[in-house]
């Protein structure tokens, strides 16, 4: 199973608060394991300024500056990465992952943002969500995740408050329905 480039969806009682509704969109995901983004938890006191002030980046407009940087995921969290659009390339350090979406982790991505020549849609990041070989599937197994297709409009446009119930939505999963508890047939 390769779930790259799809959507994980928190379920309720998954037991770990830092992914409570979240939506991951998965990067990369195969025997060695997965890693993916969340890109429904701004942080609240970091700006994409704020990261552009700290590097020494003077931005040429203000378009996108002021957007928020997400929490990522609990691994490396001083780390950045920007999960963009692909309407042009962004950097030649961008890695394809999935219809439409595109990941880069260099500093030439702030500068192109700074300069208003970067991708039109993206999330900045601080840390990523990992997992070890088959932890996931486990994870996935054990009712702590749905898979959903992902969607750019989702992604990018919603409202971050809006994103998981519209994950489950788009699996005609209404969330007063959802269990807690897993079980087995």
């Amino acid at each position: 199973m390769d779930l790259t480039g799809k959507l994980l969806i928190s379920m309720p009682g998954m037991g770990d608060l830092r992914f409570e509704h979240s939506v991951v969109y998965l990067c990369n995901h195969d025997a060695n394991g997965a890693m993916g983004l969340i890109v429904n938890k701004p942080a609240s006191d970091v700006r994409i300024s704020d990261l552009l002030t700290q590097l020494e980046i003077t931005p040429k407009v203000a378009e996108d500056e002021d957007a928020p940087v997400y929490f990522g995921g609990p691994v490396e969290g001083a780390r950045g990465f920007v999960l963009h659009s692909t309407e042009s390339p962004a950097s030649p350090q961008s890695l394809s992952v999935g219809e439409g979406f595109c990941m880069t982790a260099t500093l030439d991505i702030l500068e192109q943002i700074a300069a208003g020549t970067g991708p039109k849609k993206l999330l900045m990041m601080l840390g990523y969500a990992g997992w070890g070989p088959g932890q996931l599937e486990s994870e996935i197994a054990m009712n702590g995740w749905l898979t959903a297709e992902a969607d750019e409009h989702l992604v990018y446009d919603l409202e971050d408050e809006q994103k998981w119930g519209a994950a489950l939505a788009s699996l005609g999963v209404d969330p007063l329905s959802l269990s807690a508890s897993a079980g087995r047939a």
